[in-house]
């Protein structure tokens, strides 16, 4: 999604695929370019941008991750593809720019790779890939370390929802009050 200078693939020929492969293993090590998105403003604004389209019914989210430089999501889109990234990056890039003291200026790339999933395991494969870039990246041990990504999202909702449990629980004892002296009946 971040806009970047684009190297020439040293494969003409190369699949749709294998090209992918290869511009994401570049973006994931160059260290050229615009790397606006770790800025936290900016990678929370993506974020966001991300959680209102599903909102607003543009589509499903899925797994995504916000790396330095670019973007993956994986997305079931509700409305017209084509309308769907123009919303999507349009927004996101006007907001960044405004962040960034910026007007006019180029903050997405024009194209993006889109892939049609097939089936469940395919999509169970593909949100793997994506919530994995940042442990293949170097950048943490466990997918549900990082910050910016579907992965780390839900692990911080595990550990709030961890910790309201902890809190209820502790809430209910402290509320109870001193235990209450009961009297036997005398039996003998």
């Amino acid at each position: 999604m971040a806009a970047f200078p684009c190297p020439v693939s040293s494969s003409r020929k190369a699949s749709s695929g294998t090209a992918f492969v290869w511009m994401d293993r570049y973006l994931d090590t160059t260290r050229l370019g615009p790397m606006y998105l770790l800025q936290e403003s900016i990678a929370r604004m993506v974020v966001a941008c991300l959680h209102r389209g599903a909102l607003l019914g543009h589509y499903q989210l899925g797994a995504f991750v916000i790396m330095s430089n670019h973007v993956h999501v994986l997305l079931l889109p509700r409305i017209s593809p084509s309308r769907l990234m123009q919303s999507l990056k349009g927004a996101s890039a006007r907001e960044a720019n405004r962040i960034l003291g910026r007007t006019g200026e180029t903050f997405c790339q024009a194209e993006s790779y889109d892939h049609w999933v097939r089936d469940e395991k395919e999509r169970e494969r593909i949100a793997g890939y994506i919530e994995n870039n940042p442990v293949k990246a170097g950048l943490v041990q466990r997918a549900g370390d990082y910050r910016w990504s579907s992965a780390g999202e839900r692990r911080k909702s595990a550990e709030t929802s961890l910790g309201a449990a902890d809190t209820s629980v502790c809430a209910t004892f402290e509320n109870q009050g001193p235990p209450k002296n009961v009297e036997t009946p005398d039996t003998g």
